[in-house]
């Protein structure tokens, strides 16, 4: 078949060009503006034949990545990877191999796909593959400026720094009793909560599992790491505040960081209301007049850079904002995603309950308060969080700009074996460690939801684990202390690199407390695990997600 005969038999455009010449001969006068609207009318179906033979007849770069053929210019595959990221993933793969490059609305992002990808794109120089290039326009406006990717990498290493004072192992060990606290408090007065209140053990209820791990984690989050005064705030126009900034974090804002949209107010109003409420926190602290327990916010006011400044008051601020940001969205989604799988295998469930029945029954028949090395050693509860972030991580894609050109590996793709695959300066790359940890060719039944998988030492779950875990994988110093860095590993949960989160020994700390609190006092019941949800910023279920739920009766 010739070029035209495939090109017209894929997209008959002149079918379609005949017939509007005639509804428009039919509707409207010969007129200067009935050909103006013509071409109106017939710019859309222009471009997209244009965009067509552009793809087919261009003669394209040999170093240059394959391009998903897309139909739409500018929008590009948008659709196809917005709805479905890891079917996109997949899909593409099959057909492009591990290395291939797709338009979103008018970005080039290069995928690079696997555990070598990941190595390839979240183990690289920062000079090279740069994150705050990627991410600045989104989350400046939302944590403030002056830290995170609003600073340069090295300042930003230094910022992590300060924050582990704040996560450590005597912080995280006062911490366990008070998540557990909060948890407790709020089944006794959240409506959601009704039936267990009436303490009647043969009535069943019903909560929506995203709103209800929402509120628990930003309640355990701040009475913990924010400190008694966010935690106090929580119940008056903070709350308000919270979900205006939270309006400002979604793929909208990633693509289009300045519509002039109400929603982008509201959030730029918050930030200024937010930031000015930490301020205020930190100079009564200063001037001596706050009584605190341990918390970030007195661990930030103690630190300096290297060069020997002390943080200032805005960004221990905006640092604290970002904490609250980041760790609210992923790890209310991943409970969410936890408590959902416990709750439709019953057998998983009841195992749970019996580790907690081991672990700190007392002679009266009761369990007793946790404490952080028992939160720790806890195999099933470690496993079911492991298993549910293995198939569940909060964020599919991660993101980093290319400020010069880049090779890459001849081990990862190659187009010939005297070449490499090029990415050019300006483009993006894209690493996917969801893809890694439900690749089918890595993980037997990879899409089942199985926490024993975690139990043998010798499977691919062990070994994964291994070589990412800070205790036993490669160490590397980023600026922040030596991590893991883990960028070999087909489970990458928090990521990998010198931007691996530092927050997930507090993320599993919080994660088993509040799961175990929760499975000590009630029985929970769905029928299914609903679909993810790619449409929102962090990876969500699905509605409907109500969980049902009776009290224990023991409890």
């Amino acid at each position: 078949m010739s070029f035209a005969a495939h090109l017209h038999s894929t997209f008959p455009f002149k079918d379609v060009w005949s017939t509007y010449l005639a509804d428009a001969q039919t509707y409207f006068p010969v007129t200067n503006s009935r050909l103006a609207l013509l071409l109106l009318v017939n710019i859309p179906i222009i471009a997209i034949i244009l965009n067509v033979i552009w793809q087919l007849i261009v003669p394209r770069n040999p170093t240059d990545p394959p391009v998903i053929f897309h139909w739409l210019p500018i929008i590009g595959s948008a659709i196809s990877y917005g709805n479905d990221p890891l079917k996109f993933f997949f899909a593409c793969r099959e057909k492009y191999g591990d290395v291939f490059t797709f338009v979103l609305f008018g970005r080039r992002v290069t995928v690079a796909l696997g555990p070598k990808g990941n190595n390839f794109i979240l183990g690289g120089k920062s000079t090279v593959l740069n994150a705050e290039d990627a991410y600045k326009h989104l989350t400046t406006p939302v944590f403030g400026k002056d830290v995170v990717y609003d600073v340069p990498n090295e300042v930003f290493m230094e910022q992590k720094r300060f924050v582990k004072v704040g996560l450590s192992t005597d912080n995280l060990r006062a911490y366990v009793g008070m998540i557990e606290e909060e948890v407790e408090e709020f089944l006794k007065h959240d409506a959601s909560f009704s039936v267990y209140q009436r303490n009647d053990i043969n009535e069943w209820g019903s909560f929506d599992v995203c709103k209800v791990l929402a509120e628990i984690t930003i309640l355990t989050a701040s009475r913990t790491l924010q400190g008694r005064e966010v935690r106090q705030a929580l119940d008056k126009s903070f709350s308000e505040l919270y979900n205006d900034l939270d309006g400002g974090f979604t793929p909208l804002n990633f693509l289009f960081p300045n519509l002039p949209l109400p929603s982008y107010r509201r959030r730029d109003r918050a930030h200024v209301k937010i930031s000015e409420f930490y301020v205020d926190i930190i100079k009564k602290r200063r001037a001596g007049g706050s009584q605190h327990e341990p918390d970030m916010i007195e661990a930030l006011m103690q630190q300096t850079y290297r060069n020997g400044t002390s943080l200032k008051d805005h960004e221990i601020a905006h640092i604290m904002i970002a904490l609250l940001m980041a760790g609210q969205h992923t790890s209310s989604a991943s409970g969410s995603w936890a408590l959902l799988h416990i709750a439709a295998n019953s057998e998983v469930a009841e195992a749970l309950y019996q580790e907690q029945v081991k672990y700190f029954a007392t002679p009266d028949g009761k369990l007793r308060s946790m404490t952080y090395e028992e939160v720790r050693s806890l195999p099933l509860m470690d496993a079911v969080i492991r298993e549910t972030l293995r198939l569940h991580p909060p964020i599919h894609s991660i993101m980093r700009k290319v400020r010069d050109d880049v090779a890459i590996p001849a081990t990862l793709s190659a187009p010939s074996k005297d070449a490499t695959y090029i990415v050019p300066k300006g483009y993006y790359v894209l690493a996917s460690p969801a893809v890694s940890q439900t690749d089918p060719l890595v993980w037997k039944d990879a899409l089942k939801w199985d926490p024993y998988r975690w139990s043998d030492p010798d499977g691919v779950a062990a070994k994964a684990f291994d070589t990412y875990a800070d205790e036993k994988g490669e160490k590397i110093d980023y600026g922040f202390g030596a991590v893991s860095k883990g960028t070999d590993s087909p489970y990458q949960p928090f990521g990998a690199g010198k931007h691996r989160c530092i927050g997930e020994q507090f993320a599993y700390l919080q994660l088993g407390t509040v799961l175990a609190t929760l499975i000590r006092r009630m029985e929970f019941h769905i029928d299914r695990v609903p679909d993810h949800n790619y449409h929102t910023m962090i990876t969500m279920p699905k509605t409907p997600r109500n969980i049902s739920y009776r009290r224990r009766k023991f409890d």
